[in-house]
Order: structure tokens, then C-alpha cells, then sequence
């Protein structure tokens, strides 16, 4: 079996189509918006990329039907100068060897599709529960900051320190020096604990504004209020346990 196997579904010719990324990672913000964003603008898959760089694993639906894990591009034909591509998946590569060669297989797909410009998507850990998170951005180009800053991102020195690891990272990184392709990561501030629907929220709002599409946001809105009442509930539990315990020491 060869490392990575590339399935293609169709031959489709693409205006200049810029590239989004969102694979699972913290918070699973990435996924989230990614999954999204293929699912409100009915994208189309093109290809699907098995390899044994991803975990030995078969998903099972409600069906009892096997799924293999993979990752996949879907297309979108657009109005205006850019069609949309949009990559998602089951996993990461499992190991740093399995990061760069899975990053690079995209990336050489990518170039074959002529694509233009790539926007990873991830989150950016902060260990605690944000009432508004935002959305940070890295760029492989200081030309690409005024105008994600105009459209919500912030640039803060000094973070995210340690930059930025795994696909979300290796994309752009390759693709700037490889594949002299430039682009943007977008990381929405997640406490980490859990799917982050609130944070894959905020990405998606700016990265509407930054590429110029509209998607129907009214469902992960629906998710996000969800996830706030979860955790406002888990916080209130929290603090009155709290208060009981100084109680009881006090007493």
C-alpha cells in the first residue's frame, strides 16, 4: 500500500479558488467551521486522501456502515474573481513525518487546482472559558495584516507562543516556501475543554468579511448558545462547591 492514496471523484476547472483548512485540533474550532462551511454552501467533493498516516480506525454510523477515516477537499463555484476549496477530515497525521507529508500532498493538490491564497483555521488555547472569544491571526506576509485587522483579527505580540503546531501551521509554512503560496491562519481564542462551536463562531464571522461569501449562521448560533448554557451552568456548580468548601473550612 502506498503511504497516502489520492481518490479524485471529478475534473472541475476553478477560477483562482482560494483554499480553506479546518482539520480536528483544539477546541476542534477548525473542524467545526470547515464542516460548516461545506455543509450551508453544499460543497462538492473532489477528492478523498487515505493514508496510513492517519489512525487505523474505521468510524461505523447509525447503519452499522463502515467509514474509513480520511480527509477530503470540496469545491464551491463562486460569483466574483474566486472559487472556494475547502479541506476537512477525520484526523491529523499521527506523527510529525505523518504532518508533513499529508500538509505537502494538499499543498501539491492545491497548486494543481491553481490555488491562490490558503486560510488555515484552528484554536488557540487559553485554558478557560471565553465569554467573547477572538480570533488571532499569523499571516506568511505582513502585506495580508491591515486588511484582516479591518475585518476583526488581532495581531498581539507574543502570542500564540510556541506558534503554531500541527496542519494549521505546516499548510501555510509549506505552502509559503514550497509552494510560493501565501495566506493566513485565523485561531479562535477555546478554553480547550471541549468542541467550541462559540469560537469556530467567530472564525467563520471574520473569514466571511476577509474572502467576501455569506453563510447561514443561524444554526451554529443556535450550537453556541448551547455551549453557553452548559457552561454557565458547569461555572455556577462550580462556584457553589467552592462555597461550601470555605464554609466548611471556616466552620
Amino acid at each position: 500500500m502506498e503511504k497516502i492514496i489520492v481518490v479524485k471523484y471529478r475534473d472541475v476547472k476553478l477560477k483562482s479558488p482560494i483554499l480553506i483548512g479546518g482539520l480536528p485540533g483544539i477546541g476542534n474550532v477548525g473542524k467545526i467551521a470547515a464542516d460548516y462551511i461545506v455543509e450551508k454552501l453544499n460543497m462538492v467533493k473532489i477528492y478523498d486522501i487515505f493514508s496510513e498516516y492517519l489512525p487505523p480506525q474505521v468510524f461505523i454510523n447509525d447503519d452499522s456502515e463502515i467509514h474509513l477515516v480520511r480527509n477530503s477537499i470540496y469545491y464551491k463555484k463562486m460569483r466574483g474573481k474566486h472559487d472556494l476549496l475547502v479541506l476537512g477530515g477525520d484526523f491529523q497525521g499521527t506523527t510529525q513525518e505523518a504532518q508533513y507529508e499529508l500538509s505537502y500532498k494538499m499543498l501539491e493538490l492545491a497548486k494543481d487546482m491553481n490555488v491562490s491564497e490558503v486560510y488555515t483555521l484552528g484554536g488557540y488555547s487559553v485554558g478557560k472559558i471565553v465569554e467573547r472569544p477572538r480570533v488571532l491571526g499569523a499571516v506568511t506576509d505582513k502585506k495580508l495584516i491591515p486588511e484582516l485587522e479591518k475585518n476583526g483579527v488581532i495581531f498581539p505580540k507574543g502570542e500564540p507562543g510556541g506558534g503554531i503546531v500541527g496542519s494549521a501551521g505546516l499548510i501555510l509554512g509549506l505552502g509559503m516556501e514550497i509552494f510560493k503560496i501565501n495566506g493566513a491562519c485565523l485561531m479562535g481564542e477555546t478554553s480547550g475543554y471541549f468542541a467550541d462551536p462559540k469560537s469556530a463562531m467567530e472564525v467563520l464571522n471574520v473569514l466571511q468579511k476577509q474572502i467576501g461569501i455569506k453563510i447561514d449562521m443561524s444554526d451554529i448560533e443556535t450550537r453556541s448558545k448551547q455551549i453557553e448554557q452548559i457552561t454557565g451552568k458547569m461555572q455556577e456548580e462550580f462556584q457553589n462547591k467552592q462555597g461550601k468548601e470555605d464554609l466548611g473550612y471556616f466552620g
